[in-house]
């Protein structure tokens, strides 16, 4: 749907985009908006002497084309200030960025301790970690960077994917800030904050772009076409490398409180790579997707034959010999594990150049891209099919919040932000997130037939919702690719209150509150009314 012009305004400005800055506007005095916000909001203000009509089913969001917005290089905007702020899994991040990329502050507080004791990430432990420092987080952001709330553009948050449990601390700081300050709120995807944050390092990197996300939890391989336009080309059908990484790490005896991954690595130097003939993962599946469940069972039956006591012999307890046959374990285990990359992306990148054949740049993120042996790898791929490898520095490929930050800067200028809370929205209120949230829409000769993958409960993905918006459609019209379900836009209210629910439900950009018996809702459930998809 294309947007109306307002002639009045110079530059031009879309309806959509004047409308929601007045929204923003209007909810805090002009102190809480200094010069770091965009000018077209503070000419739109001086240049109204009465507010403008909102027509009806107007939202804040897709105030761009998806071709305006597929073709825009790097924003280079110096006059917004983002924070950003992560709690995905097991990190608590925040950091500040300006609209330029400049970093004006980054802090991360670890759970490593708690994942050495637990030996992972144990959700319920991991939500109360958050809830202790989330607050001295964001703070020291704000200090690092010279600044207080009030100063703020935006405030952007992890919305999904990741645990249910972590994210609503980090959306719930997000909120009592926005709503404190009338700030707008972007809600971002992990994965697409992970693919987005290069381009801080590489300024010239531009769509569309061949991208692997590799962490704990997902190995994701998808061909950015635009800001929210992502075609999967590849995914995990059981467990990702990094969860191989950390569980080999652990079942070796080794120290992961600074990551199994990382301590597997430095091991994996010792050893001898050909020492045990691992098989290579799913190479009669001729696809772009991962698994690396039945690799994690190779090791563990490896430690078992070698009759290995790592459970009670840590790694700095162990002999030479059994020190050397660990060694050879890991570099094994590491050979095969990039090699399954290596095979997988080789065959992406063939797909993807069919598609775009404009595609210079091959981007590796996620906390296993720090891994050195992966970059080298990975950079073989690249440079045999004539693509530049870009990676971001360590420090931003685990979990930070400089690249939500980011992110949100990129939707921001982009037009798609949620308008800032209520004044009157309960402080317990908390939103029903997207744990199980897919980054882009299934390439057809990649599409996984794993169980698992079709029974799964998981939200429409972002480029089908961004999609959606962009169309002035109903988002719970648009069919996504994937096995997925409609999901409900419900909220859950005080558990205070027994017998009802507090339930909300978006229409248009606005937020309606009603409170309903456990009868009401059922009814409503059964006959599918009023419930919208998000």
């Amino acid at each position: 749907m294309a947007a109306t012009l307002l002639p009045s305004l110079s530059p031009p400005v879309s309806r959509a985009a004047a409308a929601a800055a007045f929204l923003i506007l209007r909810r805090a005095p002009p102190k809480r908006f200094p010069s770091h916000h965009p000018p077209f909001l503070r000419r739109f203000l001086a240049s109204s002497p009465s507010p403008p009509t909102i027509p009806p089913g107007l939202r804040p969001i897709a105030t761009m084309s998806s071709a305006e917005v597929a073709a825009r290089a790097f924003p280079a905007r110096p006059d917004i200030l983002m924070l950003g702020i992560e709690t995905s899994c097991d990190d608590t991040a925040a950091a500040v960025v300006r609209g330029d990329g400049e970093i004006l502050s980054q802090v991360v507080s670890s759970q490593a301790d708690l994942l050495a004791r637990y030996g992972g990430v144990a959700p319920k432990m991991a939500e109360e970690a958050h809830a202790l420092v989330i607050d001295q987080v964001v703070q020291k952001a704000l200090d690092d960077a010279n600044l207080s709330e009030s100063d703020l553009s935006a405030v952007s948050v992890t919305i999904g994917p990741g645990l249910g449990l972590c994210l609503r601390v980090g959306v719930h700081k997000a909120r009592k800030i926005a709503k404190e300050f009338g700030l707008p709120i972007v809600g971002v995807h992990h994965m697409e904050a992970h693919a987005l944050v290069s381009r801080i390092v590489n300024k010239d990197l531009d769509f569309p772009f061949l991208g692997l996300l590799i962490s704990g939890g997902h190995n994701l391989l998808v061909l950015a076409h635009g800001l929210g336009q992502y075609v999967q080309l590849g995914t995990t059908i059981d467990d990702a490398i990094g969860e191989a990484y950390d569980k080999s790490a652990r079942w070796l005896g080794l120290d992961i409180r600074k990551g199994g991954g990382p301590a597997l690595e430095e091991l994996a130097l010792e050893g001898d790579s050909e020492a045990i003939k691992f098989r290579v993962p799913m190479r009669q599946h001729k696809d772009c997707n991962f698994s690396y469940a039945g690799l994690k069972t190779q090791v563990r039956l490896a430690i078992e034959s070698l009759n290995l006591c790592t459970e009670d012999i840590p790694i700095s307890s162990a002999s030479e010999e059994d020190r050397q046959s660990r060694a050879n374990i890991a570099a094994s285990f590491q050979r095969v594990a990039v090699l399954h990359l290596e095979e997988r992306c080789q065959r992406a990148v063939e797909w993807a150049l069919k598609m775009e054949p404009s595609i210079k740049y091959f981007v590796v993120s996620g906390g296993v891209a720090s891994n050195k042996y992966v970059r080298i790898r990975l950079n073989h791929v690249a440079e045999n099919n004539g693509l530049q490898l870009v990676t971001p520095p360590p420090s931003l490929c685990t979990d930070n919040g400089v690249m939500i930050a980011w992110t949100g800067i990129e939707h921001f200028v982009a037009g798609r932000f949620d308008n800032p809370p209520a004044a009157d929205e309960p402080d317990d209120m908390q939103y029903e997130l997207r744990p199980r949230w897919p980054l882009g829409e299934e390439y057809s000769e990649g599409r996984s037939v794993a169980r698992s993958m079709k029974t799964a409960r998981i939200h429409p993905s972002l480029t089908s919702m961004i999609k959606a918006y962009d169309d002035g459609t109903d988002p719970i019209q648009c069919q996504v690719a994937s096995q997925t379900r409609p999901i409900r836009c419900l909220v859950y209210g005080s558990s205070e209150q027994v017998g009802t629910l507090r339930c909300c439900y978006k229409n248009n950009g606005t937020i309606l509150h009603a409170n309903l018996t456990l009868h009401e809702q059922y009814l409503q459930k059964v006959h599918q009314q009023k419930w919208r998809s998000i």
